[in-house]
């Protein structure tokens, strides 16, 4: 049997199992990939409410990288949420140090499907953030909030020229489930959905993330990684009516 590649989530724990850490190794397993995760935070919620975040310091998960990378060869990791975007470069810089070669996905959790913030962004760490990882996967909402006193296009073209950047359309008042992939030479692709029909799902936005980079640790040219994560996770979309998606 062909070994798996090593994927790398840190993100929050969700009891719920629809987001976060749960969310991203289903979807890394079903995928074909082994699924390795640092907890960011411990979270208090479900598929509905989201009551309380307690976020794990860094000195914990910086041991729980250092024994991962100590034993697995990492070259894929997916971030989701943190406490703040000088702790997110803190780890960016760490598993840089660990693997310099290493890709990393940025899903900019600012605000959970449930309605719950968690922070606002710096635009020099967010600069700083964005130098150094490989693509980013904001919804229209969440772009707006990255750079707060910029318009969408101008946001987008700042974005893009520093790392990839796959803007999630599942939110749009239009063109419901149109994203959009533009990359740092200047080109720009649509991904429209092929499904008749979908459903909104918790941590849906955990779920296409994390498809991307196990897509892209399977060996996966960028663009085609973005087809594939997207279709699975039309997939998870489309399984049932619930908010909780089935990983099929």
């Amino acid at each position: 049997m062909k070994p798996r590649p090593f994927v790398l989530s840190i993100a929050g724990f969700d009891p719920s199992g629809g987001a976060g850490l749960t969310a991203d190794i289903k979807t890394f397993e079903a995928m074909k990939c082994y699924g390795l995760a640092v907890c960011s935070a411990n979270t208090v919620q479900n598929d509905t409410e989201f009551l309380s975040c307690r976020w794990t310091d860094m000195e914990t998960m910086r041991s729980q990288i250092d024994v991962l990378f100590d034993r697995f060869e990492i070259g894929f990791a997916k971030i989701g949420i943190v406490e703040n975007w000088k702790v997110l470069g803190e780890i960016i810089d760490l598993l840089l140090k660990k693997n310099p070669e290493i890709r990393i996905v940025l899903d900019p959790v600012l605000r959970a499907s449930t309605g719950y913030g968690f922070h606002n962004s710096d635009e020099e760490d967010l600069n700083s953030v964005l130098e150094k990882i490989y693509l980013i996967t904001p919804n229209i909402e969440e772009i707006g909030q990255l750079y707060s006193k910029r318009g969408a296009e101008e946001t987008v073209k700042e974005i893009s020229t520093k790392t990839h950047l796959f803007l999630k359309g599942g939110h749009r008042d239009e063109d419901r489930g149109k994203d959009e992939l533009f990359t740092t030479d200047g080109k720009k692709f649509v991904l429209n959905p092929k499904t008749k029909e979908a459903f909104a799902k918790h941590g849906s936005g955990c779920v296409l993330s994390s498809a991307i980079t196990a897509q892209l640790a399977l060996g996966f040219p960028l663009l085609k990684a973005c087809y594939r994560g997207k279709r699975y996770t039309e997939r998870v979309l489309s399984s049932n009516k619930t908010l909780l998606g089935y990983h099929i």
